[in-house]
């Protein structure tokens, strides 16, 4: 489940970073000379930042890596000043070294055992972040359920409804949900045949270099089985994927992801929990799992960033009509200026 944290607390995230050089998982860390001590990499959420954004571009920053985020780390909240200060971890895999550049905020770092990390970091907490990601799988796979983003008022000429498309709000929805899921690293990229599903996935798809692959058993309404919308053949076919262990990524409709994630769970023989409630168009859930097993769970959702998707696309559409760029190119025209985050 994503964090619930106040408009008052100082937002930041950051990653417990792993590689296997040598068949044995070193962890970095890093000194920061303003405070003489060694910790996780972590920073502040920029000025409408999504958190998972926050996490991959502070450990590049800090470190040099490039990252994919594995699963979700219990969160640290502690008082700075006079405020609360509130900080997301994952486990992150890295996946590419760019270079380390010392700086003023980070002048060192260190990949290291885990025995080695406990002995040199300062924090006690960051000593429990440490335990917990070596109590569990520093690997593994994601598997992603996404809601279409937002797309206007439901046909009442078609009744399939399968050519509806993203409207304004939705198109920079999918741009944004492109550069989030890109956290998890690259997946297979299944959609329901409607216009809006697959419109929303695309940009992510693109960005990876990989195919979306049409679905019928997830379009509304769907197949013919057990149940006349079709969910129990888009059950199944959940199911089967679960199974097969791969990362993936899955956009559909209010209608069938109920149904859909509780197949996954099913397979998982993992419970029900208050992150599996309908998803609002544009939300995600992360199962993370391994061995066959889920490890962890999170939802996301751009409701907090809603207000910055809507301002970015009217400034942008504005700018385009003035100097007649594509609906592509005024979605990357986005403005730098947003409410407080």
């Amino acid at each position: 489940m994503a964090d619930q944290v106040s408009d008052d607390t100082v937002r930041a995230a950051g990653a417990v970073v792993w590689r296997e050089p040598d068949h044995e998982p070193e962890i970095v860390i890093v000194h920061r000379p303003k405070y003489d001590d060694w910790s996780f990499p972590k920073g502040k959420s920029e000025c409408g930042e999504h958190v998972l954004r926050t996490a991959t571009r502070e450990v590049a920053e800090e470190t040099g890596s490039r990252v994919v985020l594995g699963r979700r780390l219990t969160s640290s909240e502690y008082w700075v000043g006079d405020r609360v200060k509130h900080v997301s971890y994952w486990a992150a895999r890295c996946v590419q070294l760019a270079g380390f550049v010392p700086g003023h905020e980070v002048d060192e770092l260190a990949w290291l055992r885990a025995d080695q990390v406990r002995e040199r970091l300062s924090y006690e907490r960051d000593v429990t972040l440490l335990d917990e990601f070596t109590s569990g799988p520093a690997s593994s796979v994601p598997f992603i359920l996404l809601r279409h983003a937002e797309a206007g008022v439901k046909s009442q000429a078609d009744p399939l409804d399968l050519a509806r498309p993203l409207d304004a709000q939705g198109a920079a929805e999918a741009d944004l949900l492109a550069e989030l899921l890109a956290s998890y690293g690259r997946c297979r990229v299944l959609s329901s045949a409607a216009e809006r599903c697959v419109a929303t996935v695309r940009p992510y798809a693109a960005a990876i270099g990989t195919q979306v692959e049409i679905e019928p058993a997830f379009t509304v309404p769907g197949p013919a089985g057990a149940g006349s919308d079709g969910t129990a053949v888009a059950a199944r076919r959940v199911a089967d994927l679960v199974a097969a262990g791969e990362p993936t990524l899955l956009c559909a409709h209010g209608e069938n992801l109920p149904v859909m994630t509780a197949a996954a769970r099913a397979v998982l023989k993992a419970n029900p929990v208050k992150a599996d409630s309908p998803l609002p168009k544009g939300t995600f859930l992360v199962l993370q799992l391994s061995d066959g097993a889920l490890v962890s769970a999170e939802r996301h959702d751009l409701v907090r960033l809603r207000n910055v998707v809507a301002m970015r696309y009217k400034s942008a559409d504005a700018v385009a009509r003035r100097t007649r760029t594509t609906k592509h190119e005024r979605i990357k025209a986005w403005p730098t200026t947003c409410p407080r985050q």
